[in-house]
């Protein structure tokens, strides 16, 4: 019997080790599109539409946000996929010299920001962001670097926003094409969407 349980807590330990999901936070703008660009990639489990870095509970989308950023909480797998690798993949996808919020979307909660959960985190991000700076010296980056607070989820009603982009994709990208997200970020970045 000790011997059973013994290799059971080996193989599941082991499962563990092999399977280290990790969480990040970031707002850029309409969270449908966030949603949308970090699911693309390879070792992304989930990305979560909701708010957060306001001291509001229970934001919601049609009701009161105040204080809060539209934001999205991504799950992934560190072994396929660093927080660096997000940080890159973030950057390419905003508008980081915009202060008023992102794209055709204006007003506080729509602003982007990377929200860190700890010291090695806040270091890549500021690294993350120099790098950006030194890209773009003639121009402000706006972006800040904020520590994580309570991330409130889109629910209830409002669950709709949550995978808007698979629901309805032909709306999801009229928006998207009349918002002019991605003819900025080629702008900017030189990225085509």
């Amino acid at each position: 019997m000790k011997y059973t349980v013994v290799v059971l807590f080996f193989i599941i330990g082991a499962f563990s080790l092999e399977t280290s999901a990790e969480k990040a936070i970031f707002a850029g703008g309409c969270f449908w599109c966030m949603e949308s660009d970090f699911e693309k990639l390879d070792g992304v489990n989930e990305v979560i539409s909701g708010f957060t870095g306001g001291t509001l509970e229970n934001p919601t989308y049609r009701g009161n946000h105040y204080g809060h950023y539209e934001a999205v909480e991504i799950d992934y797998d560190a072994s396929k996929l660093s927080y660096r690798d997000l940080l890159d993949h973030y950057w390419i996808n905003i508008d980081p010299f915009d202060d008023s919020g992102q794209f055709c979307d204006k007003g506080f909660s729509y602003k982007s920001a990377i929200f860190v959960a700890n010291e090695d985190e806040k270091r890549l991000a500021e690294a993350s962001k120099q790098l950006v700076i030194s890209k773009f010296p003639e121009q402000t980056v706006v972006t800040p670097i904020l520590n994580t607070t309570k991330f409130y989820p889109i629910k209830g009603n409002e669950i709709h926003h949550q995978d808007y982009y698979k629901k309805s994709p032909v709306r999801y990208k009229l928006y998207r094409w009349n918002c002019g997200r991605d003819q900025r970020l080629q702008e900017i970045w030189g990225v085509k969407k």
